[in-house]
């Protein structure tokens, strides 16, 4: 007995489409294993604060401001 590996996805009508012509017009055996959800866990400040730590630290934030506000309103 071969076995054969699909990812696909149950139609609104609840229809599997199978990829294979092989198994056209045959008899099978069919197990469903529902795909996990992926959890979207949600990030705490901390772990924010870590993630993003230093991201402009290399430059002069002000200097950075004042030459954008600068060029923005034609200041010289």
């Amino acid at each position: 007995m071969k076995a054969y590996k699909f990812i696909t996805k149950v139609s609104d009508t609840g229809t599997i489409q199978i990829p294979s012509r092989e198994l056209f017009d045959k008899e099978v055996e069919i197990i469903i294993l529902p795909k996990p959800e992926p959890e979207k866990k949600k990030m705490t400040a901390m772990e924010f604060v870590q993630k993003w730590a230093g991201f402009l630290s290399n430059s002069n934030i002000d200097k950075a401001k004042l030459d954008y506000l600068s060029e923005k309103y034609c200041v010289i």
